[in-house]
This record gives C-alpha cells, structure tokens and sequence, in this order.
C-alpha cells in the first residue's frame, strides 16, 4: 500500500489573517483530486493547513502539493524536508503551471494545468513504477461524470461550509488576473443533474459555488437555478456584474437560494477599470445594477482592488464614499498583485517596477510588490488596511444598509465576522 500525503498548503502569514475572520470556506482542489485516488492502491491522508498541522513526523512514500502563488516559497520547503525523509514530492496549481520550470527544481513530479486527466495519469503510472517527471494538460477535460471530493478525509473547522462548482473559466480576459494562463481558454459547464446529485449529498444548509463566473451561460445558469430550487439551500456565488442586469436571471437566483453574489467591481473609477482592462464593467451602470440585485433580495459582496495606475491616495476616500452611496453590503479588498505571466507582470517587469519576486509577498493582502505611480507602496498599504477598517465600522455598516435594506440579520452578522478580524 503506497502511503500518500495530499496538502492543501497555507503560509503562516495567510493562514494567520484568515484565522481573524469569521467567514471563511473550504478549499475544495485537495478533497477533490483526493476522489480520483484508488484506495486499494493508495492509503491517504488529507491536510488543509488552515485547519492542521502537517505530519512531519509520519513515514510517507508519495507527499502531494497544489501550489499557488503566495504560497509557493512555503511548499518548496514542505517539499524540501519530506524529500530528505526519502519521499517523493509532486506539485500541480496555479503557481506549478505558471512557473513549471521553477516549481519543477523543488519536486519529483510535476503537473501543469488542469488535472483531470493528467493527475489519473500520474497516480496510474506511479502505480506501474513508471512515473513521468513532468505532465503537461494538452486539453480542456470534459467536466462530465467527475467524482465527488473526498470531504469526509478532511479535518475541517465547523464554521468552514460546503463547497462545488458547476463551470469552469471566465469568458474575459482582465489584465491582472491569471485564470486564461492556468486554465485552457475555454469555458465549460458541468451536468446540470450532476450538480445537484452532488449538492445533495452536503451537510450544510449553506454552500458557496467556486465557480469563477457562475452566470457567464446565461440559459446554462437559469436552467441550474430552476433545478436546484427544490433543494432549499442558500448559497454564494461569483458573477460578473454585467451579467447580473438580468432581471429573470436573478429572480431565479433568488428562488434557488441565492444569498449573495460576489461581483468584481475592482474600482469605481473608469480610468482605473481602464487599467485593469475590465471593460465589461461601466461605473455609470454600477447604481441600476446593483438596486437591481438588492431588490431580488440578494447581499452583494464587492471584489475592491487598490494600487491601478490612476489611483492616488485619494481613492481610499473616495471607494468608500461611493461604497456607502450604493449600499454595499460587504467588499473582499484586495492589493494589486502582478501574478507571474499575467500582461500586467510584463508591464510591470519591463518598466523595472516590481518591488520583489519573493512569491510569499504576492498574497494580495499584507503587502505590496510593485511601485505604484501614484502613490508610494507604504502608502497602498497603510490606506487599503484604513480603508477596511472604516468599511467594516459600525457607522459605515449603518450608512450601506440605510441603502440595501438586504437581509439585514445576515449582513450584520457577516459584516461583524470581517469587523472582529480586523480589530
């Protein structure tokens, strides 16, 4: 029996800043490509680092790691010290497709891309002895007949709920984000039957859809919504904020359970969102969009990026004003982060600004790896952290639900889980 390790790494620095907020979820990549293992084969055991501490001191044949960005420079010492215990190391993830020729020099195995056919593979060959140190995705796999991941090996936290997805990919293509350089450049949808089998099968009355863009098919979504209705379960998803002006889609949405959608904003400036190369998103549409969400009774949790080209020190100010004017109900604030490949890091390479590439800063959260042009980078920081803070205190909480009028219990609830973490 080959003994394996599956690892759902977390740096201490990351894993320190989720532990402070009380809405968190469960990564689903490890529990899922866990489904693909055969267990007269394979004995394994599940680690997810925000919740357990991984077993230096157990003897294993095969120790398994996904790899994203902030957390490489963690994974290649995990690497390090299981291979000085005579184990074998494989890698796959993002930062493992991004970089495979970097993320190669620290594993035994290396798996780039999507992972459905080529982590099969892999563990097929690993059983014939003949393991290949490299696996490179050709193709998009299909998402038909995929097994469900492995929840019951994880050790989870009891405030960590249930997790899914039913497509894959993004149909845009903005500057900062890496999803068309990780994924293949086609975006799929899952069985609608095998979604909701699967939904079924949750313990929890809440879930969250991993999906990147859940209403980038229209019909497709509208078709799932009906499907998943009778099911009685609420649940969170991601949209783009476009695709939420369909008022059919969201009263379906809302029937189905719908709580509250995720949709990248990223900036309430035009220059900015010019930047960024999100030119789905109109700041003059933002207001008609977003009454329309919360007149279906959905929270609408804002994805904010800080430190575009355009933004001076007066952003900060000025988001959260605009924030409050339209009732926001929650805003997940992040840094601007050049991810490896992605057409911002090669501007931001080419013109000599990138402050670092120590991975362990790209984290989006805690600090900043580039020069901004407006603003030096203690001053991105020091006005993304006052900004969260002013966003989740009580006197702006009230001022956003004078507007939104949205599940009020709930979004005091989530919006005082984010307000004791940052206190």
């Amino acid at each position: 029996m080959i003994k394996m390790l599956m690892i759902q790494p977390e740096n201490r620095e990351i894993n320190r800043f989720r532990r402070l907020q009380f809405n968190n979820f469960s990564q689903i990549t490890i529990p899922y490509l866990a489904a693909f293992v055969d267990e007269s084969r394979f004995e394994i055991t599940l680690v997810d680092e925000y919740s357990r501490k991984i077993p230096y001191n157990r003897q294993f044949d095969l120790v398994v790691l996904t790899v994203n960005t902030p957390n490489a420079p963690h994974c290649y010492e995990i690497s390090a010290r299981f291979r000085r215990q005579g184990a074998k190391v494989a890698m796959g993830g993002p930062h493992a497709t991004l970089l495979p020729d970097e993320a190669a020099e620290h594993c035994d195995y290396l798996l780039a891309g999507e992972g459905e056919l080529i982590w099969q593979q892999f563990l097929d060959d690993y059983v014939r002895g003949s393991p290949q140190p490299r696996y490179t995705s050709a193709a998009p796999p299909s998402l038909e007949n995929l097994p469900r991941p492995r929840w019951d090996l994880l050790d989870r936290n009891r405030l960590m709920k249930g997790a899914l997805f039913a497509t894959r990919g993004c149909p845009y293509s903005c500057r900062y984000c890496n999803l068309k350089q990780i994924y293949h450049n086609s975006f799929r949808t899952r069985p609608i039957n095998e979604v909701v089998a699967e939904i079924r099968t949750l313990k929890s009355l809440f879930f969250v859809f991993w999906d990147d863009n859940l209403f980038a098919d229209k019909q497709y979504a509208k078709a799932l919504f009906c499907a998943i209705a009778p099911l009685k379960r609420k649940w969170a998803a991601q949209a783009t904020l476009r695709d939420c002006a369909d008022e059919e889609l969201l009263d379906l949405a809302k029937k189905a359970g719908c709580l509250y959608l995720f949709v990248g904003l990223e900036s309430f400036s035009a220059d900015s969102l010019e930047d960024a190369g999100k030119s789905i998103n109109r700041t003059a549409d933002y207001a008609e969009i977003i009454g329309k969400i919360h007149r279906h009774g959905i929270m609408v949790q804002a994805g904010i990026v800080f430190g575009f080209d355009s933004d001076g020190t007066d952003v900060f100010a000025r988001t959260l004003a605009a924030c409050e004017t339209l009732g926001i109900d929650g805003a997940t604030v992040s840094i601007l982060t050049p991810f490896p490949k992605t057409p911002i890091y090669e501007q931001y390479k080419s013109e000599g600004r990138l402050l670092s590439e120590d991975w362990s800063l790209y984290n989006s959260k805690t600090a900043v790896a580039f020069e901004p042009k407006k603003m030096t980078a203690q001053e991105l920081l020091r006005g993304y952290n006052d900004f969260r803070r002013r966003f989740y205190s009580l006197g702006s909480f009230v001022r956003r639900m004078r507007v939104s009028k949205t599940n009020i219990i709930v979004n005091f609830i989530i919006n005082l889980g984010y307000r004791l973490g940052i206190r």
